[in-house]
């Protein structure tokens, strides 16, 4: 999950201070022999899996900008993604689909992955992480159109409450040309087929 050489935010101590106390809190012993690391191990990991509230989606793209005449469709299908459901903190995780239709302007392919990193490594909804997505796209390189397809798993819905183990909560959000369903349809055409 992380190297040792990580650099890790201020305030890890604290943090690792307080899971602690939750040990505690939960009727444990934090100073038995396996729960003596325990606090800093996911102090580090929480670090971790939040580190993208100290990075600029904007930046990540804007730093890869590129001139270009292409105005077909650009799909970046089949990202994985994790994130932190900020009702329960239980991991949600799946694919992320991209399409935009560049105007004048494109940006490294690598680059829309590592938009979807930076949104999904904070406390999230699935709805908001596909909006920032499409926001982000669509503030920074101003395309005629951006769609995004989120696929997701929730373990708050597999572990706790209903324990549904397959289920998988699609969103999706569009600005620009894909607001015509025919566009729409090739996107998602193009996304499932040969899965």
């Amino acid at each position: 999950m992380y190297s040792e050489n990580e650099t890790f935010r201020e305030g890890l101590d604290q943090l690792a201070g307080h899971y602690k106390e939750i040990l505690t809190l939960l009727g444990e012993d934090p100073s038995r022999e396996g729960l003596l690391k325990t606090p800093m191990r996911v102090a580090k990991a929480m670090q971790v899996l939040t580190r993208g509230y100290g990075m600029d989606a904007h930046k990540v793209l804007t730093d890869a900008l590129f001139k270009e005449d292409y105005s077909q469709m650009v799909i970046v299908k089949d990202i994985d993604f994790f994130s932190l459901c900020e009702h329960h903190m239980l991991p949600f995780y799946g694919k992320v689909h991209v399409a935009y239709i560049p105007n004048g302007y494109i940006t490294g392919l690598s680059k829309i992955a590592r938009v979807v990193d930076i949104y999904s490594h904070r406390l999230q909804v699935q709805e908001r992480m596909t909006l920032q997505i499409k926001e982000c796209i669509q503030q920074t390189l101003k395309p005629l159109g951006v769609m995004v397809v989120v696929e997701a798993k929730h373990m708050c819905m597999q572990m706790r409450g209903v324990e549904k183990q397959n289920s998988i909560t699609t969103t999706s959000d569009f600005c620009g040309a894909f607001n015509q369903a025919k566009t729409r349809e090739e996107f998602m055409n193009l996304i499932h087929h040969h899965q």
